[in-house]
């Protein structure tokens, strides 16, 4: 069950709640996660060759991931048996879930110009729920870890920084 809205979020809203299925066949609430660091990396596909090599350079920097102490998932239109062949196929660390309609992508990831499967993007929510980075960028490219990273980093330190 994925979530509608007439425009996209954006930097420095509440992220709406949304529920999708994960490859491992769980059901997974952004809502569940509140409290945490939460990185959305939205890619176009599995087994194409960007998206592969996004995630893939996720699996290699995964240690760097776990340092930031937040909760990294991809998003993707497959459905949870393809995302499952696709995380085995690769090893990959992270869930990824099934985003079938492409209402959640629509709603976090979607472009002024460009259609969403054209796209692929990047929304970093924080502990409090607060959407604080949303990158969107044309599907040929994948942002770098450094980039990721550092947007994770940022909303811990807004979360933190909010505490004082």
């Amino acid at each position: 069950m994925g979530s509608k809205a007439d425009r996209p979020v954006e930097v420095g809203e509440p992220a709406p709640d949304f529920e999708l299925t994960a490859n491992t066949g769980e059901t997974w609430r952004l809502s569940d996660h509140r409290g945490s660091v939460v990185a959305l990396l939205f890619y176009p596909g599995d087994e194409t060759l960007v998206c592969t090599k996004q995630l893939c350079s996720v699996r290699e920097h995964w240690e760097d991931y776990l340092q930031t102490k937040a909760v990294v998932i991809g998003v993707s239109p497959g459905s949870p048996e393809e995302h499952s062949a696709f995380s085995e196929h690769h090893q990959l660390p992270i869930q990824l879930l099934a985003d079938e309609d492409r209402s959640v992508t629509e709603l976090y990831g979607s472009h002024w110009l460009f259609p969403t499967f054209f796209m692929r993007s990047i929304v970093i929510v924080d502990a409090k729920g607060i959407v604080r980075t949303r990158r969107s960028m044309l599907r040929a490219f994948r942002p770098t870890d450094r980039s990721v990273l550092a947007a994770i980093y940022a909303a811990r330190g807004d979360a933190l920084y909010g505490a004082w």
